[in-house]
């Protein structure tokens, strides 16, 4: 089994879509392994996006994945759990994601994007430890 980690951002939990993302990926066959509510710490957001933090869009990123509570999901599914995740999300940009993907049907305009996915397992690894450090050691890519 491979794992992914999934973050319905504020614009999300705002809207009441939680329930409506879980469910398209429990069509799919993921199982929910540990799932919270919470407003991600600015500093655990800095961390996640620090890739970014060169460009000017990092601080209004920072603000908007910070104000207010988000879902925070660890999925399993088969050996494809991040790949399908991702093909399930649709691009980055809501204007280029298609119909019938999450960010396709609920996203609306950068940065407001609805939705994050593990773009690989070694991103699973790193977001998992800074998202959830205390459980980490049970949260690995292949299972508890």
């Amino acid at each position: 089994m491979e794992r992914t980690f999934i973050i319905v951002k504020p614009d999300g939990v705002e809207r009441g879509l939680v329930g409506a993302i879980i469910e398209r990926f429990e069509r799919r066959g993921f199982r929910i392994v540990k799932m919270e509510m919470r407003t991600i710490a600015r500093p655990d957001a800095a961390g996640h996006y620090e890739h970014l933090a060169d460009r000017p869009l990092f601080q209004g990123l920072l603000d908007y994945v910070t104000r207010g509570p988000s879902a925070l999901l660890v999925f399993e599914r088969g050996a494809d759990a991040v790949k399908v995740a991702r093909s399930l999300i649709g691009a980055t940009d809501p204007a280029d994601a298609l119909p019938g993907t999450i960010r396709g049907d609920f996203g609306g305009t950068l940065p407001e994007n609805v939705v994050h996915a593990s773009d690989s397992p070694e991103s699973y690894e790193r977001e998992v430890r800074i998202f959830f450090p205390d459980d980490a050691a049970h949260l690995t890519s292949t299972g508890l």
